[in-house]
């Protein structure tokens, strides 16, 4: 194992793809002669030259499109958003043509790309650069939709998708650029659709994904001292969902709290929680608890903020909830 940020992971899978395969290539604002917004596509200009790592201008429904154009046309791009708020400019490439290329051409064409940057929240950015799309883009048929939250996870998954025959969204958080962790030496990958028991728990799971997972880490750590062993499942990929881990859990433990970074109506935790009610409706000894953030845009200041985003505070209360304490 050796230790690399978050970032470093990101353009090592990115590198170690390009190297096998010269379809692949990399576009998007910034990634070349700057080395990436953050720093995730550091190098890699020196390497593979401007052929192959395109720095673009601030226009995401162009290159979004001649990104699918030629991954229609045999190449393997890689998108790269400054952030998924500004992807909703590309979004009608992402959902109309990327999403559904291969049913309209009857099989004719796949797109074998990558749309990958960071999502939510990210400090005081304020309401139109603070939102998190993974249900939105989970809702669509024919996209993949991947959100990492450590530096192992983000470069197995991100090589699998590059390697995918299908359009995935890869989404990642400046906050967690410069988090550290321990990855393999040598090739790896990890399959998209598989969730990971992060901890083993008998009392309660919490079920999370990306970087507010920290939150559900945190609050376990402080249930343990009052003796609540809690179960941490991370999806790591929310379409497709890995429905049989956490029903598999959820009979362990009887109990389910599901955290998520995002708006409260119509996401991936209410469609957890339709799907374990219907299928371990007996199992269950308390009703699912879900924690999102409030129903309003993210608000610009910092105190408005903190309330605004779901903490480790709301997690044990939601756990001493869903266990009458």
């Amino acid at each position: 194992m050796k230790t690399l940020q978050f970032r470093e992971a990101i353009a090592e899978a990115m590198s170690e793809e390009m190297r096998k395969d010269e379809s692949i290539y990399l576009m998007g604002e910034e990634v070349a002669e700057y080395n990436g917004a953050y720093k995730a596509s550091k190098g890699m200009l020196d390497e593979f030259g401007a052929k192959r790592v395109i720095d673009t201008p601030i226009s995401e429904l162009g290159f979004a499109g001649i990104a699918i154009g030629s991954a229609m046309n045999g190449n393997r791009p890689i998108v790269e958003f400054m952030t998924f708020n500004f992807s909703l400019v590309g979004i009608d490439q992402i959902i109309n043509n990327a999403a559904k290329i291969r049913q309209m051409s009857g099989g004719q064409f796949n797109c074998p790309i990558v749309f990958r940057g960071p999502t939510a929240s990210a400090g005081q950015l304020a309401a139109t650069h603070s939102q998190a799309f993974e249900s939105w883009f989970a809702n669509c048929p024919g996209l993949k939709v991947v959100v990492p939250s450590n530096p192992m996870d983000a470069k197995g998954l991100l090589k699998a998708a590059i390697q995918d025959d299908d359009p995935v969204i890869f989404m990642e958080s400046e906050q967690m650029y410069g988090d550290k962790g321990e990855v393999p030496e040598g090739e790896y990958t990890l399959p998209l659709g598989v969730a990971d028991i992060k901890r083993e728990g008998t009392d309660v799971t919490i079920v999370s994904f990306g970087k507010i997972i920290k939150e559900a880490y945190i609050a376990a750590d402080e249930l343990q001292k009052e003796g609540i062993s809690c179960e941490i499942i991370d999806l790591r990929t929310v379409r497709p969902l890995d429905y049989d881990a956490i029903l598999k859990s959820v009979k362990k433990t009887n109990r389910l709290v599901v955290l998520e970074e995002s708006w409260p109506f119509g996401n991936i935790a209410t469609e957890i929680t339709y799907h374990i009610q219907s299928n371990a409706f007996d199992y269950l000894d308390a009703p699912v608890e879900r924690i999102n953030t409030a129903d309003t845009p993210a608000p610009y200041s910092p105190v408005l903020l903190a309330e605004w985003l779901p903490n480790h505070n709301d997690v044990v209360k939601a756990v001493k909830k869903v266990l009458y304490k």
